[in-house]
């Protein structure tokens, strides 16, 4: 997939079918054919403009920071598109502004967060006290709130206007939109999509997109894809009418103040004013209720929902609690009642992220789900520039639906994790917190001895990760020094311990579990051929050698970097990052080259300190000397009775080796090291000392710090990219490129007791300007060091900026790195 011209002269000529004239239907459609494809067919279920799903129903809130700088970009373009879009006059967005209240100091402080968040990614925000909230919102009792985050450029988006508005763009240049067929079926052939069969005849295509809402499952069961999406009901009701509210709807007014968000009671409102000038209602909606899910096979059709297939009979008892504390903070409907409500059904996924992509196992099956209204244009985008160029304009590696492994992909994993979804949309919910559903789930051979150490555990891609031991607690007074304390945000799912593992890495040997990180075989003639292809750096070397290079896209955007062990002539072992690396490569691998993931049935111990070698030496007949083993090189050998690859390198900066061993040998593997390192005084060593150590090294982690937004030299990685081997995937584009106009730095804050945690905005010269990608204390060099992109004309070392964390400015300057070893000496012993 590129932008190549023929790609782009089949555009006129390719069928696509989009299911689902929702919003995101109706804005993939529109901008599908904004970029010249012409044969775009529409097909709903329901009747136009209105038929029944989500968007029939949402209120139409767009609250656009988000934790997620993907979904905040997403919602910064769906208010600059529907802000374009007017039908018979009428604005498809009202910028009317959003408030969101803290009523606890833990949500105050969480809003000083957010504040920063909407200054990284770009948002106009301010923190308000509780007089000007009442100001904002004068039914709010100003006495029941600390404060407020004023977003003066957030509001309603109106999404049945804005399809109409959409429709009517994409049929003035070709498209067309059927209302009332059903879809029965997909055909396929050949491993690709060929139609959408209906009940009112078959429709030919090239390419098919799921953009049914919470019927996405359904879709996908017809192409036999999996989508791992739960729908939930939401209840949303209305007031009676107020009078206090009369004579405001005028001028196409349906609200005028501020949505207003009450977090800490998991609730929301908006006005509903009368356009005849009668009195107008407030609508509540709460996430305060049980998780109702609902089966979307069971849905009833258009003409069979008693009211519309997404409205559901509204449960009183569920709301009860809501509208007790509705009459608290809003004291003016003391005296009201709600008039009527509903229970309405939306899309959750077991993360909250939508699913944008094509399917790997249907070519031309894509998906369109789990999308809001708050980011439907920015998501339709996404796709659009998918199935156009193969790459979309923000990343979105966290919308990817294959980013859940086959483990997460059970119907009892998606419901667990999607009504703790639902649980969490309101939640003050810290960047490593793990979901209390569905654990354990994946585990790698060293559990148990895991376990018996104490292991604190944290979770992703459904792995328990050690991130600490308790058995080092004894370790603390004597390893870990002085550490300052820390606020209670940074010191969650944190403990000096890890200071302890750190230390002990740098000062004797520790095991690593490096088990959960994906490993790629590629194996067939032409392999090497193949690899020097896809990947930037010079993979023409003997077996046994090791080389740290990256995956671009066509337009020089990082994809992934991988470290390359070539174990044989036609043999490699890949160390990759997500399942859309083994897709990549899959897809451009030519015939009698094979690739497959073999990390499920293989596990990974990182043995790094200084003493590394004297434990592991002795297990071997093999030279594990420098001389017989140097750095960036491999070897299959034995450890004690286990055959194991092992690679010479190391992401915590210290001497080492990563042994490879199958699952079935694994406890046999770490016993053994175990053992033979107990006189050097070896230790487990988890995940958060990992971190302090690859930071104060300078190691980028690839979807944190780097993406397809950015090129190897505006990373800092411009080593490991060698035009002069020839061509290979983005090379013309990067020669194109001018010089880098941001950069990738670290940061040292100059207060030693200061941290952050990532995501805060980077001020230079007083302007936000940048943002931290990822952060750690590091205990080696006695402060916190934090990686952000910023303005190239601050990448400069000895540059002062601040970072915004809380609130509050912390000093910081652009160092030169690695902060640690820079010479490479501890590393290469």
């Amino acid at each position: 997939m590129n932008a190549s011209a023929p790609h782009a002269a089949r555009r006129l000529t390719e069928r696509v079918v989009i299911i689902g004239a929702g919003i995101v239907g109706c804005s993939l459609a529109e901008e599908l054919t904004a970029r010249g494809w012409r044969h775009v067919t529409v097909l709903e279920q329901g009747p136009l403009p209105s038929p029944g799903g989500s968007t029939s129903h949402a209120p139409g809130l767009v609250f656009r920071t988000n934790t997620s700088r993907t979904l905040t970009a997403y919602a910064r373009y769906t208010v600059e598109k529907f802000s374009s879009l007017h039908v018979a006059g009428r604005s498809c967005f009202l910028p009317v502004g959003g408030l969101e209240v803290a009523a606890t100091p833990a949500r105050w402080r969480d809003l000083h967060r957010k504040a920063g968040l909407a200054a990284a990614w770009g948002v106009e925000g301010e923190l308000v006290g509780p007089a000007r909230c009442a100001e904002l919102f004068p039914l709010l009792d100003p006495d029941t709130v600390l404060g407020g985050f004023h977003t003066p450029g957030d509001g309603l988006a109106r999404a049945v206007l804005a399809c109409q508005a959409q429709i009517r763009e994409a049929e003035r240049r070709g498209a067309r939109f059927l209302e009332r067929h059903t879809v029965t079926g997909i055909e396929r052939a050949g491993g690709r999509v060929s139609g959408v069969v209906t009940d009112r005849g078959t429709f030919p295509a090239d390419h098919v997109v799921s953009a049914a809402g919470f019927w996405g499952p359904v879709i996908g069961a017809m192409a036999g894809v999996d989508v791992p999406l739960l729908p939930l009901a939401h209840q949303y009701a209305r007031t009676a009418p107020l009078a206090r509210l009369a004579g405001e709807g005028a001028e196409d007014a349906e609200a005028r103040r501020p949505l207003l968000r009450h977090q800490d009671h998991d609730l929301y409102y908006r006005e509903h004013l009368d356009p005849d000038g009668g009195p107008g209602r407030i609508g509540i909606g709460t996430y305060a209720h049980r998780p109702l899910p609902v089966d979307p096979f069971t849905v009833p059709s258009f003409d069979e929902a008693p009211v519309m297939p997404s409205s559901l009979p509204f449960t009183e008892d569920d709301f009860a609690p809501s509208w007790a504390e509705t009459r608290r903070v809003l004291p003016a409907l003391a005296g009201s009642r709600v008039e009527e409500g509903f229970n309405g059904v939306f899309s959750f996924t077991p993360d909250g992220m939508p699913l944008l992509g094509e399917s790997r196992t249907l070519r031309g099956f894509w998906l369109a789900e789990a999308v809001w209204v708050t980011h439907a244009a920015g998501a339709a985008r996404a796709v659009a520039e998918l199935m156009t160029d193969g790459r979309a304009t923000v990343d979105p590696h966290e919308c990817d639906p294959q980013r859940f492994e086959g483990a997460q992909r059970s119907p009892a994993y998606v419901r667990d994790r999607g009504e703790r979804s639902f649980v969490e949309v309101y939640d003050i919910v810290h960047p490593l917190q793990p979901s209390g559903a569905a654990r354990p789930l994946r585990t790698s051979p060293f559990y148990p001895r895991q376990q018996e150490l104490g292991a604190f555990f944290l979770e992703s891609g459904g792995w328990e990760r050690p991130h600490w031991y308790e058995a080092n607690a004894p370790l603390v007074p004597e390893q870990a020094g002085p550490l300052p304390e820390r606020d209670a945000w940074s010191a969650r799912y944190w403990s000096p311990i890890a200071a302890a593992e750190a230390r002990a890495t740098r000062e004797r040997v520790a095991l690593y579990d490096m088990t959960p990180l994906r490993r790629l075989e590629v194996t067939g003639p032409g392999s090497l051929d193949f690899l020097q292809r896809m990947t930037t750096n010079n993979l023409r070397k003997r077996p046994g050698s090791v080389t740290y290079t990256l995956l671009l896209d066509e337009a020089g955007g990082i994809r992934s970097d991988l470290t390359a062990a070539r174990l044989g002539p036609d043999r490699w072992q890949l160390g990759a990052n997500t399942p859309a690396d083994l897709d990549w490569l899959a897809r451009h691998a030519p015939e009698g080259v094979h690739i497959r993931d073999i990390t499920s049935g293989t596990c990974c111990v990182g043995v790094w300190g200084p003493l590394a070698r004297e434990l592991v030496q002795p297990l071997t007949r093999d030279d594990f000397s420098h001389e017989g083993f140097g750095y960036f090189k491999a070897k299959e050998c034995f450890i004690g009775h286990v055959p194991v690859t092992a690679l010479r390198v190391s992401y915590v900066g210290e001497l080492g080796w990563e042994l490879y061993a199958d699952a079935d040998v694994g406890l046999r593997l770490w016993d053994t090291l175990w053992e033979a390192g107990a006189h050097l005084g070896v230790v487990a060593a988890g995940r958060s000392a990992f971190n302090s150590l690859r930071l104060e090294k300078g190691y980028r982690a690839w979807g944190a710090d780097m993406t397809t937004e950015h090129t190897p030299q505006e990373a800092g990685l411009a080593f490991a990219v060698r035009p002069a081997k020839g061509e290979f995937v983005g090379r013309d584009a990067l020669a194109a490129r001018g010089a880098p106009q941001r950069r990738l730095v670290c940061l040292t804050l100059d207060d030693p007791a200061a941290m952050v945690m990532g995501g805060e905005p980077v001020h230079v010269d007083g302007t936000a300007a940048g943002y931290v990608t990822s952060a750690g204390y590091g205990y080696s060099v006695g402060r916190c060091v934090a990686y952000a992109w910023v303005p190239a004309r601050a990448a400069v070392p000895g540059t002062s900026v601040a970072v915004e964390y809380f609130g509050e400015k912390v000093a910081a300057t652009v160092a030169e790195e690695p902060l640690f070893d820079p010479e490479m000496a501890r590393i290469r012993r």
